[in-house]
C-alpha cells in the first residue's frame, strides 16, 4: 500500500531555480532510506511531503494519518513525559477510575484506552527510554529528547511515519533500539539519514542526486546501503571504461585524420609530377585534379567531423565520471613528538559526577564513549575549559582545535578565505587559496559567503579553518562530528584526518567512523563514576 507518492511534481525557489521537474515517485510499506548529499533537497521533499510547501505543478498525496519527528528536538522543559507522549489526560483518568472514580468525564477521556499506560511504558522500555510517565523532561539529554519524540510518534500508530535524521545523538543501544523498533512496525516509514547502521536495516532507499542542469532526480535501490554502495561501485566502473574507449575511439579518429592527410598529401603529389610528365594536358588535366580535391575534401570533412564526433564523447564520458572528493592534506605542523605532554588531567570532577585522573602523551587517538546523558560533552567542555569542574583541574598543554556537533560560529558574510585567514594570520592568500583547494573548495567557492554554501560546503569549510588555523591544532576535539554529514562528507572528514598527525579526542555513537579513525585508547563515560580508561 502506498501511503506517500508524488506525481509530476514540479518544485522551483523564489529566484526561479527549478529544483525538481517532473518527479514522480511513491513510498510504499516498510522502511525507506532517503539520501543525498547535504543541500541537495532532503529536507524540502520532506516539507512538499508534509505539506508545508506547495509544488508549482503536479501533486502530493498522503495518508491521513501522518506522524513527524524533525531533526533537533525541542521539548518544553517543564512538560512531563506523559505530556510530551499526548497520554497524559488518558492516564490521569485512568489512575482515577483505578482508584474508584465514577465520573463519567473520566471514562469519556479514556476512551476505553485501558492498555495506554501499559502501551506507553513499553514503548518507552522499547527504545531503552528508562523514564517513568510522570518525570518532566527538563533533564533529558539530546538523544533521549530525540527518542522520546519518536516514542510519542509510535504511539500515534500512524500508516506514515517521517523521521528527520533520527540517530543523531543516541549512543549505539539507542540506535540499534530504534532500527529494531522502527523494523518491527506496520505502514510505511520514512527516514532522512546517513547512518550507515540504519541504511543496513532498510528495505530500500531513494537517493536524490544533481543531474547536468542541476535539476535533482530521484533513483532506486532495492536493498540496503550494501546494494548502494555495490550501484556506486558499478557506476563509477562502467563511466572508467566508457572513458577508455571514448580515448581509443578518438586516438582512432585522429589517425584516421592524418592517414587521410598524408594520402591526400602523395595524390597532390602524384599528379603535378603526372602534369610535369605530360600524362594529363590541357583541361582533361585540371578536370581530373579539380575531381580529386573535392574528392579529398569531402572525405577529409568526414574524418574531421568523426574526430570532432570522438572528441564530444570523451568528454560527456569524462565528465560523467564521479567526481572525486576526496580530501588529500598533509599536515606536519600538528605533529606531536611521541613523549610530549598533550593533555594532563588531575582528579577532575566534572558537573555530571564523572571523575578522571590521566595524562595525554603524543600522537594519541581516544574515544570517548558512554550511553545518552551520561556526560562525555560535559567531560570535553570540563577538559577545555568551557565549564568549571566540581573539583581538580584540567590543562592543555598543546594548540587545541574543536570540531563541534553544530557547525557554527564562522562569519556568515564573510568569505571561506577570509574565515579561514582569521583563523591563520599572516597566512599568504594564495598559500590559502592552494591549501583551500585540498578541502575541495576551489576558484569561485573559496570567495563565496559562507551564508551561501550548501550543507557539504559549509563542512569542508568549517573543517579547513580547524586545521589550518596558526598555530597548528595538536590536539583535535571532535564532538559527534558525523551527525548529519551526509556518506560523502563522512568519507572526507576520514580522509582529512589520515593527514592530521597530532592527537584525537572523539566523541562517537558511529562504530564505523570510529573504527576508521582507528584510536589507541578508550575513555568510557557514566555519571558518578570514574571514567574507564583502557588502551586498545
Amino acid at each position: 500500500m502506498q501511503h506517500l507518492s508524488f506525481s509530476h511534481l514540479t518544485f522551483a525557489w523564489a529566484d526561479g531555480r527549478t529544483l525538481f521537474d517532473d518527479l514522480t515517485f511513491a513510498v510504499p510499506d516498510g522502511l525507506t532510506a532517503l539520501v543525498g548529499r547535504n543541500g541537495i533537497g532532503k529536507s524540502t521533499l520532506l516539507r512538499l511531503a508534509l505539506g508545508e510547501l506547495d509544488p508549482g505543478a503536479g501533486r502530493v498525496a498522503r495518508t491521513a494519518s501522518v506522524a513527524y519527528v524533525p531533526q533537533g528536538v525541542t521539548l518544553a522543559t517543564g512538560a512531563t513525559v506523559a505530556e510530551v507522549l499526548g497520554v497524559a489526560a488518558r492516564v490521569e483518568a485512568l489512575r482515577a477510575i483505578e482508584a474508584g472514580s465514577t465520573d463519567p468525564a473520566d471514562h469519556d477521556v479514556l476512551a476505553d484506552d485501558w492498555a495506554v499506560e501499559e502501551r506507553s511504558v513499553a514503548t518507552l522500555a522499547a527504545l531503552r527510554l528508562p523514564v517513568d510517565l510522570d518525570r518532566t523532561v527538563g533533564g533529558l539529554s539530546g538523544g533521549e529528547a530525540v527518542l522520546l519524540a519518536v516514542a510519542a510518534a509510535l504511539l500515534e500508530r500512524p500508516d506514515l511515519l517521517i523521521l528527520d535524521e533520527p540517530t543523531n545523538d543516541l549512543d549505539g543501544e539507542a540506535r540499534a533500539a530504534l532500527a529494531d523498533r522502527l523494523d518491527a512496525r506496520g505502514g510505511a516509514t520514512l527516514v532522512v539519514s546517513h547512518d550507515r547502521a540504519l541504511l543496513g536495516r532498510v528495505d530500500r532507499i531513494a537517493e536524490l542526486r544533481e543531474r547536468d542542469d542541476r535539476r535533482v532526480e530521484i533513483r532506486w535501490f532495492g536493498g540496503a546501503i550494501d546494494e548502494l554502495d555495490r550501484a556506486r561501485e558499478a557506476e563509477r566502473a562502467a563511466a572508467a571504461q566508457a572513458v577508455t574507449a571514448a580515448t581509443a575511439d578518438a586516438a582512432r579518429q585522429s589517425r584516421a585524420l592524418a592517414a587521410h592527410a598524408d594520402g591526400a598529401g602523395r595524390k597532390r603529389r602524384a599528379g603535378e609530377k603526372a602534369r610535369s610528365t605530360r600524362r594529363y594536358v590541357g583541361a582533361a588535366a585540371d578536370l581530373k585534379q579539380a575531381q580529386a580535391e573535392r574528392t579529398d575534401a569531402r572525405v577529409g570533412r568526414i574524418h574531421q567531423q568523426r574526430l570532432a564526433e570522438a572528441r564530444d564523447r570523451l568528454a560527456s564520458a569524462r565528465a560523467a565520471i564521479p567526481r572525486d572528493r576526496a580530501i588529500r592534506v598533509d599536515l606536519p605542523g600538528t605533529e606531536v613528538p611521541p613523549r610530549r605532554l598533550v593533555l594532563e588531567v588531575d582528579r577532575l570532577v566534572t558537573r555530571t559526577g564523572a571523575t578522571l585522573d590521566a595524562i595525554v602523551r603524543g600522537p594519541e587517538r581516544i574515544h570517548v564513549r558512554g550511553r545518552n546523558g551520561a556526560g562525555k560533552t560535559t567531560l570535553m567542555a570540563s577538559l577545555l575549559g568551557e565549564v568549571p569542574p566540581i573539583a581538580g583541574v584540567a590543562g592543555v598543554a598543546v594548540p587545541v582545535g574543536v570540531l563541534p556537533q553544530r557547525l557554527t560560529g564562522l562569519d556568515e558574510g564573510a568569505s571561506v578565505l577570509d574565515n579561514v585567514r582569521v583563523s591563520a594570520p599572516g597566512v599568504d592568500p594564495q598559500e590559502v587559496r592552494d591549501l583551500l583547494g585540498r578541502f575541495q573548495i576551489r576558484g569561485p567557492q573559496a570567495d563565496a559567503r559562507v551564508a551561501t554554501l550548501s550543507g557539504g560546503e559549509r563542512f569542508r569549510a568549517f573543517l579547513a579553518c580547524v586545521l589550518l588555523a596558526r598555530p597548528e591544532p595538536q590536539l583535535l576535539v571532535l564532538d559527534e562530528p558525523t551527525n548529519s554529514l551526509d556518506l560523502d562528507s563522512q568519507a572526507q572528514l576520514v580522509d582529512a584526518l589520515a593527514g592530521y598527525r597530532g592527537a584525537l579526542l572523539v566523541v562517537s555513537h558511529d562504530d564505523g567512523f570510529v573504527e576508521a579513525v582507528a584510536p589507541t585508547r578508550e575513555w568510557t563515560v557514566e555519571p558518578d563514576a570514574p571514567v574507564r580508561d583502557r588502551p586498545l
